[in-house]
């Protein structure tokens, strides 16, 4: 049977497609915009006839109507990252987590140590050769597909076809919907003074030809910003969002001067504008990949002078980042964080960046502690953290005695807060 005529036959309502998912699946959502909207709303919809269904995914965009306490022994969500749909649901333990390094997540599905019975996920149209592209998250889901018992795809036109390693075959499907609306799209984070200064402190010390792996949030952002004048940059990172895009038509990125896939821009998903997921059609220089490809510390770290740059929520003095909970509250998840500071660490020329503002609550709690607030998650450890950025400065810590680290976190606290930090520190034999 050819292509066309197999797609004709897998075509199907989103009930009937919901309809294949059985009491006691798992099924796997890709990250972000990934996520296929006809059909989750469609599997809501029926939730009340499962039983013991659990969805897994990174980052949901969508509050769908099974995030609900009520139904949860019919369908529960389980976060291998935290996002704004499911973060309540999280905090208030009705919503379990999966810890995990965003880059291992393919590894943990193949093992079995995570389900994977079902993957559903946007796709783009079907090329001539019978290939769906999986373009806007490969991360963990192409590990998925190859260990589920049913493949779901949402077709939607406005979904670019990219290169690189996100491709499925018709052959693969259970079945598919098709869709026509917008791509959920996420603007660019404001950004205010301190986010400013903070960016300015590290694009200065990130060379032209450097390759590039930037978080999402308004910190990283305003590092962006401060780099649109720097030359042959390159990059090799998880995410790419509209900050990205903008260097790129700047001129500042043009991987001309990457020694691992030179003149390739690599992600693992993306997540901005309508102008940025036309931008990933059928572009040959970019390629989204697998998380397992994009976030190994090993592979990433062959691209030279790699700096990555990502956000913490409090940081203690010897370094411990605690990136992903409000002390025990979870919030967000370890994501790639910790991949990208091992990759830029291994790298030739690299530089880790862990960024953030020194205070909280209108410069009332202080983001630098003696220890971290009992219950935080611990994201990034001691052993692997080496620049630290507020808007107060830079701490370079690798390499440095307990002492020297407390040293130089203090002096990029805030003002405010340096002469109790100093106290606390003595207190703990830390100076």
């Amino acid at each position: 049977m050819n292509p066309q005529d197999q797609y004709a036959q897998k075509r199907m309502n989103a009930a009937d497609a919901a309809g294949l998912i059985r009491d006691g699946d798992t099924v796997v959502v890709p990250t972000g915009v990934g996520e296929p909207p006809t059909l989750l709303h469609a599997l809501s919809e029926r939730r009340s006839t499962l039983k013991d269904i659990v969805v897994s995914q990174i980052l949901p965009l969508r509050k769908y109507a099974y995030y609900d306490p009520a139904t949860r022994a019919n369908v529960r969500h389980t976060a291998y990252f935290f996002g704004g749909a499911s973060r309540a649901g999280g905090q208030e333990g009705w919503v379990d987590f999966v810890p995990n390094y965003f880059s291992e997540l393919p590894m943990l599905i193949d093992r079995g140590l995570t389900p994977a019975d079902v993957v559903v996920s946007m796709a783009s149209p079907m090329d001539e050769h019978g290939y769906f592209a999986l373009s806007l998250a490969p991360d963990y889901t192409m590990a998925a597909v190859k260990k589920a018992r049913v493949i779901l795809l949402e077709v939607n036109p406005n979904v670019p076809f990219a290169y690189g390693d996100c491709h499925v075959h018709i052959s693969q499907v259970s079945g598919l919907v098709e869709s026509e609306e917008e791509l959920f799209e996420v603007g660019l984070p404001k950004i205010g003074p301190v986010q400013e200064a903070i960016g300015k402190y590290v694009a200065d010390l990130i060379d032209d030809g450097a390759t590039l792996q930037i978080g999402y949030g308004g910190i990283p952002d305003a590092v962006v910003m401060q780099l649109q004048h720097k030359h042959d940059l390159g990059i090799h990172t998880e995410m790419i969002g509209d900050g990205i895009l903008s260097l790129i038509e700047s001129g500042a990125v043009n991987n001309r001067r990457k020694n691992f896939m030179p003149g390739k821009m690599v992600a693992t998903f993306a997540l901005g504008s309508r102008k940025l997921y036309r931008h990933l059609h059928r572009n040959p220089a970019l390629e989204m990949h697998p998380v397992d490809f994009t976030n190994d510390p090993y592979i990433a770290a062959r691209n030279d002078n790699l700096c990555a740059i990502n956000a913490t929520l409090q940081i203690d003095l010897l370094g411990q980042c605690g990136s992903e909970s409000l002390g025990s509250a979870p919030y967000s998840g370890t994501g790639g964080q910790v991949d990208f500071v091992r990759a830029a660490n291994r790298s030739k020329g690299g530089k880790a960046f862990i960024v953030l503002p020194s205070t909280a609550k209108d410069d009332t709690i202080s983001r630098i502690v003696p220890t971290l607030t009992p219950g935080t998650h611990v994201t990034t450890g001691k052993n692997d953290i080496n620049y630290v950025v507020t808007e107060y400065g830079v701490a370079q810590l690798r390499g440095k005695s307990a002492k020297q680290r407390a040293e130089a976190l203090i002096a990029i606290a805030h003002p405010d807060f340096r002469a109790e930090l100093r106290e606390q520190a003595r207190r703990i034999k830390l100076m």
